[in-house]
């Protein structure tokens, strides 16, 4: 694959690509307003689309701010459909295919094949390795203060311009940019997002496998952990990490950032985790049992089906499944 992008936007800025989009944006979001809308008259759209970024005319709208409180308080900053669109056209075509081939193997977050699941895993398979060949070790757990809020555009940019020299591309990348008001932050809600902060974090990803050896380094979006021999290792790669962040990214890590011994085990992706057990948090537990009474409730009402509520408990399924959670499982599902 080229070292650089260029002259790509044109090849892919097609009708079937942005169809494609389409069908994957609206994938789970059928029966909402805006898209039942933008499927009546899907062909005009996309065609109308189409021109707006080949002519460079395309404006990003506005958003439509929300909170969610799971698994904490949050403002959410939801794009038009039509923009959705666009995200899922950029990343799918450009973002993921020139970037994520670059990512390190132990980086898991919002990548095809990896994910939360594996992430677990992997670090306890790493946990027990560490328990043979050192015994006692230990692990730095580092959290990034307000991610998303305190991602700087420009730094930013200077990493994508490192690699993307098709500038129409770059173009559309600073409208989606530009679209949110203020030097920092990145609106949680769009697609882009995701993967502009995984770009972003991957600067550290290489200076902490690279540059400072560590073998057992596990991140996934802000949430890092990573095994270390010593007790001093691990104060020299924090002190380390701390100032990389600082110098180069403008990122600080947060209070929760600590180390702690290999037998306390380690919080890692909603698990508590160590070299024999994997357990689900108890936060978790709650969010559970809170949703399967709530389900319990509506199904009671005649306000939802069986299928409809089981649908909205897959997530919670597939939570549970790699955890050693007889108990929960036996009581509240058949797995």
């Amino acid at each position: 694959m080229a070292k650089t992008v260029r002259n790509e936007f044109d090849k892919y800025l097609t009708y079937e690509n942005l169809m494609k989009a389409h069908i994957l944006s609206r994938k789970g979001k059928t029966c909402r307003k805006e898209v039942v809308l933008f499927d009546l008259k899907k062909e005009e759209y996309i065609t109308w689309l189409l021109e707006e970024l080949r002519t460079g005319r395309y404006r990003h709208g506005g958003y439509r701010q929300f909170y969610v409180t799971v698994p904490k308080r949050r403002k959410v900053e939801a794009s038009r459909y039509m923009d959705r669109i666009v995200h899922r056209w950029l990343v799918d075509n450009f973002l993921k295919r020139h970037f994520e081939t670059q990512y390190i193997d132990t980086s898991y977050a919002c990548i095809e094949g990896r994910g939360m699941h594996k992430a677990a895993i992997d670090i306890q398979r790493a946990m027990r390795h560490c328990k043979i060949i050192w015994e006692n070790y230990y692990i730095l757990k580092m959290d990034v203060a307000k991610y998303f809020q305190n991602i700087d555009k420009d730094i930013l940019m200077q990493i994508l311009q490192r690699k993307i020299k098709d500038e129409k591309l770059m173009h559309l990348i600073r409208t989606i940019m530009n679209s949110q008001k203020g030097t920092k932050s990145l609106p949680i809600g769009n697609y882009t997002s995701q993967t502009f902060a995984n770009i972003y974090l991957n600067e550290v990803d290489q200076y902490a496998k690279h540059e400072l050896k560590c073998k057992y380094y596990f991140r996934y979006m802000d949430d890092t952990a990573i095994l270390l021999k010593t007790k001093e290792e691990a104060v020299e790669v924090l002190k380390k990490i701390r100032e990389f962040l600082k110098e180069k990214l403008e990122l600080e890590l947060n209070s929760k950032t600590q180390i702690f011994k290999s037998k306390q085990g380690v919080n890692f992706c909603g698990y508590k985790i160590n070299e024999y057990r994997l357990k689900v948090r108890d936060r978790g537990k709650r969010n559970l049992k809170n949703k399967v009474r709530y389900l319990q409730n509506q199904i009671k009402k005649g306000n939802m089906s069986t299928e409809t509520a089981y649908k909205q408990l897959c997530g919670h399924i597939g939570y549970i499944k790699i955890a050693d959670t007889k108990n929960l499982k036996e009581r509240y599902f058949i797995i």
